[in-house]
């Protein structure tokens, strides 16, 4: 017997902790249309082997595996990047395990989402429809749905919603940022009250609020982040516009300065001479005291293949600093296509 999604949520919403409850109303409950298992069916588990020498391996792992959702009757399914960038072969595993091989068709760097695609119809899944996060209000009840069914999926809400930026030259103009957390957290699905996808699972945080408390959560890609570049992925792999100059430099922010704590291998500011440990004072003769100075002056240069100028503090020294930037794919491989 098919359990109502309404019932599943009241069961979930009761098991929360005591801090979640507090921030959910009686009655605000997410009242999702049609039943649990139809909208379950869209969430597949996704398996992913890595191309020998994959550079993202040595971070990620050569073996990775999270959640995907089927988005259309054409068995495209939407993920997050990560899991499958550099995939040597990927395989889905449905609600009634049943499995069967994809392909990655797009990605795109800005957002960090990709698309794949099942190679065989999928038979006993319903696509689960495009919502926008735009509508969710601070506070309000969501799902949160990883692969395993039932048993894994469960009740969050809205801590707050608000521009991300991190260490790996990415910006998000809106991301959700969602509590309690999900420990499946990579490309789960945050579904609305309608039942609508309004998000993919990206991160696991230690604090989700813009506050000083400490509510630790997961941060989810907004669905509306997808929709002006899913024509582009399905016909084209990436999106139309040109790509964002990438450099390679991976820093933290302390106390209104920009340390250096990491230089991408064989990347463009390695090869500038740019070292960990370094200290980024500026974007030509414009200061960056945080991320995301940094990257806007950065992107407000051209695309892909600026000269970027930097200033960074090395040692003692203040030292300028020409970073012939690239697109941040060319050092992704590729499974070649015959």
């Amino acid at each position: 017997m098919k359990m109502p999604a309404i019932l599943l949520l009241v069961l979930l919403t009761a098991a929360l902790p005591c801090a979640a409850q507090k921030t959910i109303e009686p009655g605000a409950v997410p009242k999702a249309q049609g039943d649990t298992q139809t909208t379950l069916s869209a969430v597949v588990h996704i398996r992913m082997k890595a191309l020998e020498g994959a550079r993202s391996a040595a971070t990620l792992g050569a073996e990775r595996e999270g959640s995907g959702i089927v988005i259309d009757g054409n068995g495209h399914i939407l993920t997050i990047g990560y899991v499958v960038n550099e995939a040597d072969s990927i395989e889905i595993t449905t609600h009634d395990r049943t499995t069967a091989a994809a392909t990655l068709v797009g990605y795109d760097h800005a957002t960090g989402l990709s698309l794949l695609r099942a190679l065989v119809p999928l038979a006993g899944v319903t696509p689960m429809e495009l919502g926008s996060a735009d509508a969710l209000a601070v506070q309000e009840p969501v799902m949160v749905l990883p692969h395993g069914g039932r048993s894994a999926a469960s009740i969050g809400y809205v801590v707050s919603k608000r521009k991300f930026t991190a260490s790996w030259e990415y910006l998000l103009e809106s991301a959700l940022f969602i509590a309690p957390p999900t420990m499946q957290w990579a490309g789960a699905a945050l579904v609305n009250r309608e039942g609508k996808l309004v998000g993919v699972g990206s991160l696991l945080l230690r604090s989700v609020d813009d506050a000083s408390r400490q509510v630790p959560g997961n941060m989810f890609v907004p669905v509306d982040a997808l929709k002006p570049i899913l024509k582009d992925l399905i016909s084209v792999g990436r999106r139309a516009e040109p790509p964002r100059p990438w450099v390679g430099l991976a820093t933290e922010e302390l106390q209104g300065h920009l340390f250096v704590t990491n230089v991408t291998r064989d990347g463009p500011a390695e090869k500038a001479g740019i070292h960990r440990g370094d200290i980024l004072v500026g974007v030509g003769r414009d200061s960056v005291r945080n991320q995301e100075e940094f990257y806007r002056r950065m992107w407000s240069l051209g695309a892909a293949g600026t000269e970027i100028p930097l200033r960074l503090l090395q040692g003692a020294e203040l030292k300028d600093f020409k970073v012939q930037s690239i697109d941040r794919n060319q050092l992704f491989q590729t499974k070649p296509a015959f």
